[in-house]
């Protein structure tokens, strides 16, 4: 803990998976990334949109690269 605040490993650095599925199948994913997401995080409660927007973002952001 530095300065009353806790020391969290950055979120941002796994590489998140894409799998070429179905377009239902993205939210089972988003599910799966965002559950990483809150692991990274230490597994501290209260950030659960937090953690589906940013996986959602990053799957999304991934898929499209990909795609192009």
């Amino acid at each position: 803990m530095i300065g009353g605040k806790v020391k969290r490993p950055p979120i941002h650095d796994a590489e998140p998976q894409i799998k070429n599925e179905e377009p239902q199948d993205i939210t089972a994913q988003i599910r799966e990334r965002a559950y990483e997401l809150y692991q990274l995080r230490g597994e501290s409660d209260g950030h659960e949109l937090d953690d589906w927007l940013l996986a959602e973002s990053q799957l999304l952001q991934k898929q499209r690269a990909e795609d192009s």
